[in-house]
């Protein structure tokens, strides 16, 4: 017999009745445990209770069936088993509610009905099947509600600890650059004395230089206006950060007409071209998009092509999160997609990250003069808008960034 047969407990002190019993219920798939007695029924279910149903005579030598039923109820674990009592003499209302009254859910009177015996032990057994199989839910239900809440707690934690972590890392991220501002503010004043000396110099002793100490003199000058220049675009990245963001609603041609008209003579000695299509207006920070966007156009004009008029295309759309999936940007969020491309010498694939790194260039400084903190700025400013930017190129066939801020 399987483990999972249901258990059927058989008491009486007649072995011919136990086995007519087994008889009765046989092919049914049931487990039958005797007893001969009622002392030996407690005894079987001191060590099991998980039966089904107990079937007990009630005519017994020593302890009866109604007795052993008394006694059965009286433990916690046990008082829930059916027991139906047979019996040959219950045939008056005093001995039947004496048997419901010890305990018993049913009776039937010898002899026996297979029938009937069938079909009340199928009831009993099929409820202490759904019961068991409910049990079991409730058991797998139990462990993975365990499981659930362990799962929350552990996410809990980590989530308070990413929390820390993060305003850790952004408390020493506004320190250190607040100590880049005020580091680059300080350096000023030394380089403003070296520079101020060195325009003495230049009037009243360069022409009695050497030729050789002209040409010194010559580097002295030209490493002071990198230092000034590299310590601007230092106060520039940090104020990208430092600053208030105070968004407004602007037409992007505005912004464009500012920069254009500030870098009128850069723009005219490349013989440069801008066009502009703009779907609508932009939520930005306006001081800080005409940063992003003189930068741009200055990193465009650096790297033009030298025989071939630079031509800069600015456009803008509206685009769903959803149908962007960019991993840094929410997918029920719309956002307006500027793209910036020009035709100049571009650049290899494999560089479009490392080109808005911090004093990353691509090229020497003896070809294309620059910090290398301009698209560090501008990728910056985009995310002080909440924004992405990315860039694609390649070599001599000019370069798009697109950005995408939250409309």
């Amino acid at each position: 017999m399987g483990d999972n047969a249901i258990k059927i407990l058989i008491v009486d002190d007649k072995k011919e009745n136990l086995l007519s019993l087994q008889v009765i219920l046989a092919d049914r798939g049931y487990q039958f445990v005797e007893a001969t007695s009622g002392k030996d029924a407690l005894r079987i279910l001191l060590k099991n209770q998980d039966f089904a149903i107990i079937l007990m005579d009630v005519q017994m030598p020593l302890m009866d069936g109604f007795e052993t039923a008394e006694m059965i109820r009286q433990s916690e674990k046990l008082k829930h088993v059916p027991i139906i009592f047979l019996t040959a003499n219950m045939n008056t209302n005093e001995y039947i509610f004496k048997g419901y009254q010890s305990g018993a859910v049913d009776y039937m009177i010898k002899p026996l009905s297979p029938e009937i015996l069938q079909a009340k032990v199928m009831v009993f057994t099929e409820l202490f099947r759904k019961n068991q199989e409910l049990r079991k839910k409730e058991e797998e239900t139990h462990a993975l509600n365990e499981m659930i809440l362990k799962a929350n707690k552990e996410l809990a934690s980590q989530y308070a600890a990413i929390e820390k972590h993060a305003d850790e890392l952004k408390k020493k991220n506004m320190e250190l650059d607040a100590f880049t501002y005020i580091s680059s503010h300080d350096l000023q004043e030394p380089l403003r004395k070296i520079q101020t000396f060195a325009n003495l110099i230049m009037s009243n002793e360069y022409a009695n230089l050497t030729d050789d100490g002209k040409t010194k003199f010559d580097r002295i000058l030209y490493a002071c206006n990198r230092m000034r220049e590299l310590i601007n675009s230092l106060l520039t990245f940090s104020r990208a950060t430092l600053v208030d963001r105070r968004y407004e609603t602007v037409d992007l041609n505005t912004i464009i007409k500012d920069v254009k008209e500030a870098l009128h003579e850069n723009l005219n000695e490349k013989g440069a071209t801008i066009t502009t299509d703009f779907h609508d207006t932009a939520k930005i920070i306006p001081f800080q998009f005409v940063q992003l966007m003189e930068n741009l156009i200055h990193n465009a004009i650096k790297f033009a092509r030298t025989e071939t008029p630079l031509e800069i295309t600015i456009k803008s759309r509206l685009v769903y999160g959803f149908d962007l999936q960019i991993e840094n940007l929410a997918t029920d969020v719309n956002y307006c997609h500027i793209s910036f491309g020009d035709n100049g010498i571009g650049f290899e694939p494999q560089h479009s990250e490392k080109i808005f790194g911090v004093f990353q260039k691509l090229h020497g400084r003896d070809v294309y003069e620059g910090t290398g903190i301009g698209l560090a700025i501008v990728k910056k400013i985009v995310e002080n808008h909440n924004g992405h930017i990315n860039a694609v190129g390649e070599p001599m066939q000019g370069a798009t960034f697109n950005i995408y801020i939250p409309y």
